[in-house]
């Protein structure tokens, strides 16, 4: 068995639901581990905390208790080596990738910037985003485009496209199916199952969606009630409880 990569142990998240109205807990002793390069699927139905839990997973929120271990280190107490290699490497495409990106700027431009920070030489980033381009089937001359000019699908290629210059060892996908045509949706699931296949990342797949589920990963949590459990697809609860 792979190495684990990442696991949460008993995290706790709560959101204050107005600023007179109660506390409601989105999150309760969460634990979920995931392995080096395995794929696993997040469902649960609308508002169950799938992306709390995927922002939480991938540095953006902070549990209320509990902790998240990224090969072994606490993230909320590690040192900057650890801390850098972690962000490095653990990354999230969103639901609205369109919205990811600077709308005053080309896309070639956003995502520069990011190879900026990243300490990308210019001849470095101008080769690698040229293999990209073409890994997530996307023409170099689509990056002269600004966000509203592009399709959602050439959207979520892109922004897959910028993860991808950081190396990550784990994608958190959130809904990266959602709003697409079906013809787009199931282009967007090949390529991202072909690309995991070969490169051998982590996915953390959040869904409503058994079937996106069932094609991409190959373990299963459901999250209701605040409380992750593994499951099996083939039960009828799942079925039944998991939609919408």
């Amino acid at each position: 068995m792979p190495p684990v990569l990442i696991e949460t142990n008993h995290v706790h998240k709560t959101y204050r639901q107005s600023l007179l109205g109660r506390s409601q807990a989105i999150l309760s002793h969460c634990c979920i581990q995931i392995y080096e390069g395995e794929s696993v699927g997040l469902m649960g139905p609308s508002g169950s905390g799938k992306t709390t839990l995927g922002k939480i997973l991938a540095g953006i929120e902070r549990p209320d208790k509990g902790d998240v271990s990224f090969r072994g280190n606490n993230i909320h107490s590690a040192n900057q080596e650890i801390w850098s290699d972690y962000r490095r490497s653990v990354q999230m495409l969103f639901q609205d990738p369109q919205g990811t990106f600077h709308p005053f700027r080309t896309i070639g431009q956003s995502i520069e910037c990011v190879a900026d920070l990243l300490g990308y030489s210019s001849s470095d980033y101008n080769n690698c985003i040229t293999s990209l381009c073409e890994k997530v089937g996307i023409h170099p001359e689509v990056l002269s485009r600004y966000p509203d000019q592009i399709s959602g699908g050439q959207a979520q290629r892109l922004a897959l496209a910028r993860i991808l210059l950081s190396r990550p060892r784990l994608i958190i996908l959130d809904e990266p199916t959602s709003g697409l045509d079906i013809s787009v949706q199931a282009q967007i699931l090949h390529l991202l199952r072909e690309f995991q296949n070969r490169e051998k990342i982590a996915y953390l797949l959040i869904s409503h969606d058994p079937a996106v589920v069932g094609f991409l990963s190959n373990r299963q949590y459901l999250i209701r009630n605040g409380i992750v459990s593994e499951i099996s697809l083939n039960t009828p609860e799942v079925r039944n409880t998991t939609i919408n």
